[in-house]
């Protein structure tokens, strides 16, 4: 099925499901553990041995010589693999870091040999017994370097207007720098897959992974076999955020054990390879410039940033948005991503714009105060409704002022603190602060299978649930279509032999992954409509209504299976307008007047993002997002051994992240919207809205509850403490 342009009024503008809030269909498995994670799939074969990971201690060199005799002799051992034994393994497109094979070392933690054991316990002591001999070459790891030294020499990614003039010609400017830190994934499931290829011809996957389709592909590639020797299974992920979109070791090391020792092999990587051999987000450094005329009309933005990666990477391009989120006659944006040899950075949740915003809404905040504006006014008068680069070029929906708006109204922003350090409660320093978010609508083509079987429904498609709620959405979908409950469908997602959908990534999953469910419905729809030779039925309460026409779903097939599917193709007349989802944060923070700790008292997000599918699950997502967004300004960094060049603070004991007890109190809003260029539904993603700007936000409130202006994540009480106010 082809989306060509904007849909007009359909049922989904009259639903009795899609956009009613529903209790996640998976939750029940979930919370009483019979949700089959990666690692925990037992039953699916049969003998599983038990693999564990050695890895390179050092970040840049070769290995020139391992002796793994000991291990191999070691008890309840069946089998070791080493680097040295096996040429490099193919790269896929979206591996920067190699895998495995071969004696080149590119980063610390690289895996370099799999021991295979009848126990966990004795493959990790086995591992321990391998003799490992490096020639260690030096290695790039400081990224403040890096920054001294090349910082305004990359090519603009865009330059528009006349930027020089407008700073020379403007009666106020800001001009800072800012500073993001790296950031790991950090979600609950670690990277595990089990692997049967014990015969080395058909290789079955059971692993936790967002996209199916890529790393299906990617598989094919390192191992160079024939795509369809291989089955990828994973129906339940225990968190993502974008570290699973890519084919990791722990795949690669169980396949290559399971065809050594002629066995499945179950791996899973312990938490230091989470931090040091899979990805994260990389740390940035971002120069902001902005000018405004004396009403506040801003009249250019010069934003530069460097980031750190692989040689071969992209890093973390945090000036993108600031190409289209204001209005500015002017403005010029680069980015330099640095060859380093620390670990693989790529996609972490809200990539870009997430350490971008970090930086732009302080900016902004900094702008309002010299401009003596209310934060929220100077953003609504530099609001956009087309491209600033390209005036031609409209939004298909933004709601980005009425986001300020309600945010403000329903926050009590008007009762705010406005002297920076006037308010206290006993000890506390009380403040508040906002900021508004950007993340681009992308969607991508997506298929779906529909079995009707009675007056139960099937729905089979290679999309994931990240712990997002997309078998709930889903089944929304195909109910809403087909005129049925949300008891009578049956969603099974995450196999590589259902037709290929969109994955979950990028904010596209939802809004692309019910789309194709869409089309797959209306192309049984069609089906049924031929077997009855009727025109144009009505698909309600159960039933296949049409002029004469009244019968149950359960009732027309006497027995039989009806199957269609289809994909949604998604056109592009989408290039002509720009589509994003937008918000308006607000936080409110307490500082302690004496130490500077940092705590978050209330939040909320207003949000613009199209039809909302399921209110509860949306939430679920911007909720997580926020608290994604707390971690970020307060506590979450990786610290890096400029040195030895790994992440120092590898685990979940010294890498904190936020938790419940560390925001009491959040409120979301969802703007009644529904925009009609993003899918037929009318639906955008929001899963990464939410973490996009809270970082600024928390500043903000920072910096209102004290006067101390922080511009380097995360803001830990000791980048403030000698500056706090002085206390009577």
């Amino acid at each position: 099925m082809d989306f060509n342009q904007p849909t007009e009024d359909n049922l989904f503008d009259r639903a009795r499901i899609i956009g009613k809030p529903h209790a996640r269909i998976d939750g029940i498995l979930k919370v009483t553990g019979r949700a089959p994670y990666a690692y925990e799939r037992h039953d699916v074969v049969a003998n599983q041995k038990v693999g564990y990971p050695l890895c390179a201690t050092i970040a840049n060199g070769r290995v020139t010589h391992m002796d793994a005799s000991a291990a191999r002799g070691a008890p309840g051992v069946v089998s070791v693999v080493t680097t040295l034994e096996i040429e490099p393994l193919g790269r896929a497109k979206s591996n920067d870091a190699r895998l495995f094979g071969g004696d080149v070392i590119e980063h610390y933690h690289q895996a370099i040999a799999v021991v295979v054991a009848d126990t966990l316990e004795q493959a990790r002591s086995a591992t321990a017994l391998i003799k490992v001999s490096y020639e260690e070459a030096p290695g790039v790891f400081d990224l403040e370097a890096a920054w001294e030294r090349l910082q305004g020499t990359g090519e603009p990614l865009a330059d528009v207007g006349d930027v020089d003039a407008a700073f020379a010609a403007a009666p106020v400017t800001v001009d800072e720098i800012y500073r993001t830190a790296s950031q790991s994934h950090a979600m609950m499931e670690p990277h595990a897959s089990i692997v049967d290829w014990s015969d080395g011809q058909q290789m079955t996957v059971w692993t936790s992974n967002q996209m199916i389709a890529w790393t299906h592909k990617a598989l094919a590639t390192t191992f160079n076999i024939e795509p369809d020797t291989i089955r990828l299974e994973s129906p339940y992920v225990g968190g993502g955020f974008g570290g699973k979109l890519w084919l990791r070791a722990d795949a690669v090391l169980a396949a290559l054990g399971s065809r050594a020792c002629g066995h499945p092999v179950k791996l899973a990587l312990p938490r230091p390879m989470v931090f040091n051999n899979t990805t994260h987000r990389s740390g940035t450094i971002q120069r902001l410039r902005i000018a405004a005329n004396a009403q506040g009309k801003i009249t250019a933005f010069d934003h530069s940033a460097v980031s750190h990666t692989l040689p071969g990477g992209s890093g973390e391009n945090p000036v993108n948005q600031t190409r289209t989120f204001y209005a500015a006659e002017s403005r010029r944006v680069s980015h330099q991503a640095i060859d380093m040899n620390l670990p693989e950075s790529a996609d972490m949740r809200a990539p870009g714009e997430a350490s971008g915003l970090a930086a732009l809404e302080i900016a902004m905040d900094e702008m309002a105060e010299k401009l003596g504006m209310d934060p929220v006014e100077f953003r609504i008068l530099n609001d956009t409704q087309v491209d600033p680069e390209d005036a031609s070029k409209p939004f298909s929906e933004r709601h980005f002022v009425e986001c300020l708006r309600q945010g403000a109204d329903a926050f009590g922003w008007e009762a705010r603190n406005r002297t920076p350090g006037a308010m206290r409660e006993g000890q506390w320093l009380i403040g508040h602060g906002m900021a508004g978010a950007y993340r681009g609508a992308l969607t991508l083509n997506s298929g779906a299978r529909v079995r009707l079987q009675g007056g139960r429904l099937i729905v089979e498609t290679d999309m994931t649930d990240i712990g997002t709620g997309s078998y709930t959405i889903i089944a929304q979908t195909a109910a809403e279509t087909m005129g049925l409950e949300l008891a009578d469908v049956e969603v099974r997602l995450g196999n590589s032999d259902y037709p290929v959908s969109s994955g979950s990534g990028g904010q596209f999953g939802a809004a692309s992954a019910t789309a194709g469910v869409y089309a797959a419905c209306l192309a049984l729809q069609a089906l049924i409509a031929k077997r009855l030779n009727l025109d144009t039925p009505r698909f309600e309460n159960r039933r296949v209504v049409a002029d004469a026409t009244d019968l149950a779903l359960a009732d027309i097939l006497d027995g039989e299976e009806l199957v269609a599917e289809d994909t949604m193709h998604f056109g592009d007349f989408q290039d002509s307008m720009q589509m994003g989802t937008f918000a308006a944060h607000f936080v409110e923070v307490a500082v302690h007047a004496h130490t500077g700790e940092t705590r978050v008292r209330r939040m909320l997000a207003a949000c613009d993002a199209g039809r909302i599918l399921n209110p509860i699950t949306a939430r679920s997502q911007v909720l997580g997002g926020m608290t994604m967004g707390v971690g970020a300004a307060l506590m979450e960094g990786l610290t890096a051994d400029l040195e030895r060049g790994f992440f120092v603070n590898h685990d979940l004991a010294s890498y904190e992240v936020a938790v419940h007890a560390d925001i009491p109190q959040q409120e979301i809003i969802f703007l009644d919207t529904a925009d009609a260029a993003s899918t037929p539904l009318k639906a955008k993603g929001v899963g990464e809205l939410g973490i996009c700007g809270v970082p600024a936000a928390v500043a903000n409130a920072i910096y209102n509850a004290t006067g101390v202006r922080l511009r380097e994540y995360p803001m830990t009480l000791d980048r403030m403490i000698d500056q706090l106010p002085e206390v009577s």
